[in-house]
């Protein structure tokens, strides 16, 4: 029971990180060249933003909860990871993709109401919504680490994915032993989550 209230309010807590987390800054600009630096850094980039790590999150408590135990919890993560990559590598080629901080927000919103609802649908649909958020939260990652000249591109990829992916299982991990078991907690990190996007689309506007 312990370990469960920890899980649950780690989750609440990553989704109310401070504003000031959203920032897409905290490259350091050194120019890392080898694949083991790059690798790790790009791991672990996600995590510098509470846009990210709420979103990354949601996609795998969403999954959980809308699929159960089964293989087509794995379709919007997976989907979410392919895209990422892809807009990871438009964004280190240089590519500055429209409407990224916009989108990106939009994905927090609406990922949250989706664990709040615990919203179900197609496998296919599910993977295609994933995946058209997570390619610009790829770009936006790819971008920055292409303004710090990370090098080589494969150790970026490389990390994003992985990093990308731990946050997925642990989104799926708490879906299925804490959420599902305790509605109340979906339905308040669903809300935070949301609440998150919704406050960065003001800031946008």
């Amino acid at each position: 029971m312990k370990t469960t209230h920890l899980i649950a309010t780690s989750v609440a807590a990553a989704t109310a990180l401070p504003l000031t987390a959203l920032a897409h800054a905290g490259t350091d600009g050194g120019g890392h060249h080898n694949f083991l630096d790059s690798l790790m850094h790009a791991i672990t980039h996600p995590l510098g933003g509470a846009d990210h790590l709420a979103a990354m999150l949601a996609v795998g408590a969403w999954s959980a909860l809308a699929f159960g135990p089964s293989r087509k919890a794995w379709a919007a993560p997976a989907g979410f990871v392919a895209l990422l990559i892809a807009g990871c590598l438009a964004g280190f080629a240089g590519l500055h993709v429209p409407a990224m901080e916009p989108m990106i927000a939009a994905s927090v919103l609406v990922l949250g109401l989706l664990v709040m609802v615990q919203q179900k649908m197609a496998v296919g649909a599910a993977a295609g919504l994933a995946g058209v958020f997570a390619f610009f939260h790829g770009a936006a990652h790819g971008y920055e680490l292409f303004e710090a000249s990370f090098a080589p591109a494969a150790g970026v990829i490389v990390g994003m994915a992985a990093g990308s992916a731990l946050l997925h299982v642990t989104g799926m991990v708490v879906g299925h032993q804490v959420m599902q078991r305790h509605q109340v907690i979906a339905k308040v990190a669903g809300g935070l989550t949301a609440i998150l996007g919704a406050i960065m689309l003001t800031r946008l506007a």
